[in-house]
C-alpha cells in the first residue's frame, strides 16, 4: 500500500450540478477547476462519450492496464471518518479504504497491492478524467449531474440526514421533536441551505448554525441544543465512539446514494467493478461487506437468502 496526497485547497467557484450536500458541508466548491481539467466546455464535454465508446478497445481497458501494471490506484480522502481517515498509527482506514482493498485483492489476491491519492472533493472528476487515477471510492453522491461526466458504479450505501440525540434527553424520538414544535432548537453545521434542510423534517424547529462538528457536539453535550442535525453516516460513526450517550431520533430524509466512479467510456472496467461490488453485498464477499457495515456504521446486515436471487425477485 502506498499514500500520494494530492489534497489541495478547493478553487472557488459554485457547481450547482456537481457539488453534493457533503461538499458544501465540508466546503469543497471547485466547480471552475472540475470544469476545466474536465474538459467542459459551455455545458458540452469535448470527447463525446459515444465516441469514447467506439475508439474503445477490449485490450486497451483499464482492467487490463490496472492487470498489467501490478497494482490498483485509488482517488480517495483522508479526513472523514467513517469513510476515509487515518487512525491513531497513522494507516488509512475507513469504509471507501475497505472497498479499495477489497477490489485490490479481487484483481491480485493481496489486499495491499493498492496505492492511494489523496485529494479534496472536489478533485474527484478531474483526476478520473485525467487518467490521474482508476477508480475514485471517496463517498461520492450519484447525481444526473455528475454521470455526464464519469460513469458511476452500483451505489453501495444510501446517505441521507437525520437527527442525533442525548441518550438520556428530554427528546428520545423523532415523533417527540416534531410534536414539541417551536420548542426544539437543532444544532447543525454553518450552511446557506442548513435551515431548508432541517425544515423539511422539522418544519417549526429553531435551527442554531455552528462552525464545526465538534462545536455542534459541545453544544448538544451541554443541552444547549435538543438535536445534532448530521448525515446519517456521521451519526453512526459518533454513536459507535460513544456507546449509550447517544441515540438516533429513528428518522431520515434527504437520501442519496454514494458509489464509485470511473472514467466513461470503458464498460468492461465499469462492469467487472460492479461485479466485485454486488458480489460483495450478495455473494461471496458478503462476510467482508457485512463485517465493514457494522464496523463503521454499527449495522448489521442480513444474510442474504439462497436460493433465486432476491435482487430480481
Amino acid at each position: 500500500m502506498s499514500i500520494r496526497n494530492e489534497d489541495k485547497p478547493a478553487a472557488q467557484g459554485q457547481d450547482g450540478q456537481t457539488v453534493s450536500r457533503r461538499d458544501i458541508f465540508q466546503l469543497s466548491a471547485g466547480a471552475a477547476g472540475v470544469a476545466a481539467a474536465a474538459g467542459i466546455v459551455g455545458g458540452g464535454v469535448m470527447m463525446p462519450r459515444a465516441a469514447m465508446a467506439q475508439t474503445m478497445d477490449n485490450s486497451k481497458s483499464k482492467l487490463y492496464e490496472v492487470l498489467k501494471r501490478g497494482k490498483l490506484i485509488v482517488g480517495t480522502g483522508s479526513t472523514n471518518p467513517p469513510w476515509h481517515f487515518e487512525d491513531r498509527s497513522g494507516k488509512l482506514v475507513g469504509m471507501d479504504i475497505d472497498l479499495a482493498r477489497l477490489i485490490a485483492k479481487s484483481l491480485f489476491d493481496d489486499y495491499e497491492k493498492v496505492e492511494y491519492v489523496i485529494q479534496g472533493s472536489d478533485a474527484r472528476i478531474p483526476s478520473l478524467v485525467t487518467n490521474k487515477v482508476d477508480i475514485v471510492v471517496q463517498w461520492m453522491t450519484v447525481t444526473a449531474g455528475r454521470a455526464q461526466q464519469v460513469d458511476f458504479t452500483i451505489p453501495y450505501y444510501r446517505e441521507g440526514v437525520g437527527v442525533m440525540l442525548m441518550a438520556n434527553g428530554k427528546y428520545k424520538q423523532f415523533a417527540d421533536l416534531k410534536s414539541a414544535g417551536k420548542a426544539v432548537k437543532i444544532g447543525a453545521m454553518q450552511n446557506v441551505f442548513i435551515e431548508e434542510w432541517v425544515k423539511k423534517g422539522l418544519p417549526e424547529a429553531t435551527v442554531e448554525q455552528f462552525d464545526s462538528p465538534d462545536s455542534v457536539l459541545q453544544a448538544l453535550n451541554a443541552r444547549r441544543v435538543d438535536g445534532y442535525l448530521a448525515d446519517q453516516s456521521a451519526m453512526r460513526w459518533v454513536m459507535q465512539q460513544f456507546p449509550n450517550r447517544y441515540t438516533d431520533a429513528g428518522y431520515g430524509w434527504m437520501p442519496n446514494s454514494y458509489a464509485s466512479a470511473v472514467r466513461p467510456g470503458d464498460p468492461i472496467w465499469l462492469n467487472w467493478v460492479n461485479t466485485v461490488y454486488k458480489e460483495a453485498m450478495m455473494g461471496v464477499d458478503f462476510d467482508y461487506f457485512a463485517a465493514s457495515y457494522k464496523k463503521w456504521f454499527g449495522i448489521e446486515l442480513p444474510t442474504p437468502k439462497v436460493g433465486f436471487p432476491q435482487e430480481f425477485a
